[in-house]
């Protein structure tokens, strides 16, 4: 179902940056690629260049990068010659174990985004997704023994979720778990924080213009047509999968929008869906919204808010966004209906 959403993302993201016609002759055409082998989901990147020759190697330089990330941010699989979020969690409760920079740099913001989301959003919260992703895979494989997991099983494992007793080690580049039975899981910001870091790099040695989708993380720069004047227009997904039309269209340049919502991964049990995404208090699946979307310069923090925002009320939330500079969202609750922060419909795009 998520790789089906995020490829109808890609969709309208392409549909969206044909050229506007009117005689306008560019030194650069539009060239795209698309994939499906990295962070578990479907990805578009389009960028204007040179040609196609040179379009190809410069994609290959940022699938190149993004692979990295990838390979270091897995939690579930190891990689021969790399020590990575898997090892760490294998491995960090016998000491410190020695990483890359980019597995410290993401620990790091780990921290802050916990501090910044008071506790809403928490890396060390493995031990608890654990459980749900293994009853996720077992309702995928087997629908019709499809369970939950016990709620004492739950509160047993939030014991081993506490940040604290993630200890890192800059200066010597390692980790260590000072609770044995520690798990990480950067799922809620290790995908936004890849993109914004590929895309930051991206502008600087490789494009003037693209606009690049990692599973529904969307980042842009420059201007479509590279003519330096036109947005790109991006289609926000609608909730409700039956309807044709996306939940808004927006124009940006230089932004990133991600979207967090109970309809891109969930199972279902005795009728009733559970989504992936946990609330750290109830240790269920967070109930106050269907979906959450997000515009802001930087996709990392776009992907910690979103899954920040999941966990709030619509209440709670909008004063968040309203007290945070340079970020707008808007909220599908679970009759459809939305809510937008102050700025966010001045990005929107009334147009077809």
């Amino acid at each position: 179902m998520k790789k089906i959403i995020c490829a109808a993302l890609a969709v309208l993201i392409a549909f969206s940056c044909c050229s506007c016609g009117g005689g306008l002759i560019n030194k650069k055409e539009r060239y795209s690629a698309s994939f499906l082998d990295l962070f578990d989901t479907a990805s578009t990147v389009i960028a204007y260049d040179e040609s196609q020759k040179a379009f190809d190697a410069h994609y290959n330089q940022f699938y190149e990068m993004l692979k990295e990330y990838d390979r270091l941010y897995d939690i579930y699989k190891a990689y021969d010659g790399v020590v990575n979020l898997y090892t760490l969690n294998r491995e960090a409760k016998n000491g410190p174990v020695k990483v890359d920079e980019k597995i410290i740099d993401l620990l790091e913001y780990g921290k802050e985004v916990y501090e910044q989301s008071q506790g809403k959003t928490n890396i060390c919260f493995g031990a608890v997704l654990s459980l749900w992703h293994t009853c996720r895979e077992n309702a995928e494989d087997n629908p019709q023994d499809a369970s939950i997991p016990e709620m004492n099983a739950l509160k047993e494992a939030a014991k081993h979720t506490d940040i604290n007793d993630l200890v890192i080690d800059r200066k010597n580049s390692t980790v260590y778990f000072a609770d044995e039975l520690l798990q990480l899981d950067v799922g809620a910001i290790a995908k936004g924080y890849a993109v914004a870091r590929v895309t930051k790099w991206a502008q600087e040695n490789l494009w003037t213009s693209a606009a690049i989708s990692i599973g529904g993380n969307v980042s842009v720069f420059g201007y479509k047509n590279d003519d330096g004047k036109t947005l790109w227009s991006i289609g926000i997904e609608n909730p409700d999968l039956t309807s044709e039309d996306y939940l808004a269209t927006v124009k940006i340049t230089g932004l990133s929008v991600v979207t967090s919502g109970d309809y891109q991964r969930y199972f279902t049990v005795d009728g009733k869906k559970y989504c992936h995404i946990i609330n750290p208090e109830t240790l269920m699946p967070a109930e106050y919204v269907s979906a959450v979307s997000v515009i802001c310069s930087d996709s990392a923090q776009g992907d910690a808010l979103s899954t920040t925002l999941f966990n709030m009320s619509i209440e709670d939330g909008t004063a968040l966004v309203e007290s945070t500079d340079g970020v707008e969202a808007v909220w599908t609750d679970k009759s459809g209906n939305q809510t937008y922060s102050t700025g966010f419909k001045s990005y929107i795009s009334q147009q077809n």
